[in-house]
């Protein structure tokens, strides 16, 4: 029987022994959902993801634009290359600098 997965994201059809796959494993996905670019798979098991975003600045009345790098566990069973739009997922801390993980690739608009 599958477990109930992420409200919006589907289960990969590959299937992985990793405890800390959301799909597979027993990792809890709770908190934030973030949409980022993948812009290095370097490590073993983690990738980096750049998310940028809009801050407000109240003294001039405008937005800025940001960006930050968030590293994020990859499980074996989703695919991911650099340059890909993907979905993270809030999960208790992996290791120093990962507490997210990698839900599946974003379904890019294209027009």
């Amino acid at each position: 029987m599958p477990k109930p997965g992420i409200p919006g994201i589907e289960q990969p059809e590959a299937e992985c022994e990793d405890p800390n796959c959301p799909f597979h494993g027993t990792l809890p996905v709770r908190g934030t959902i973030l949409r980022g670019k993948v812009v290095s798979v370097k490590r073993k098991g983690t990738v980096t993801v750049l998310r940028e975003y809009l801050h407000y600045v109240s003294k001039y009345k405008r937005y800025e634009r940001r960006r930050s790098k968030l590293s994020a566990h990859c499980p074996p069973c989703l695919h991911i290359a650099e340059g890909d739009e993907v979905i993270i997922g809030e999960c208790r801390p992996l290791s120093k600098t990962v507490s997210f993980v990698v839900l599946g690739k974003a379904k890019t608009s294209s027009g």
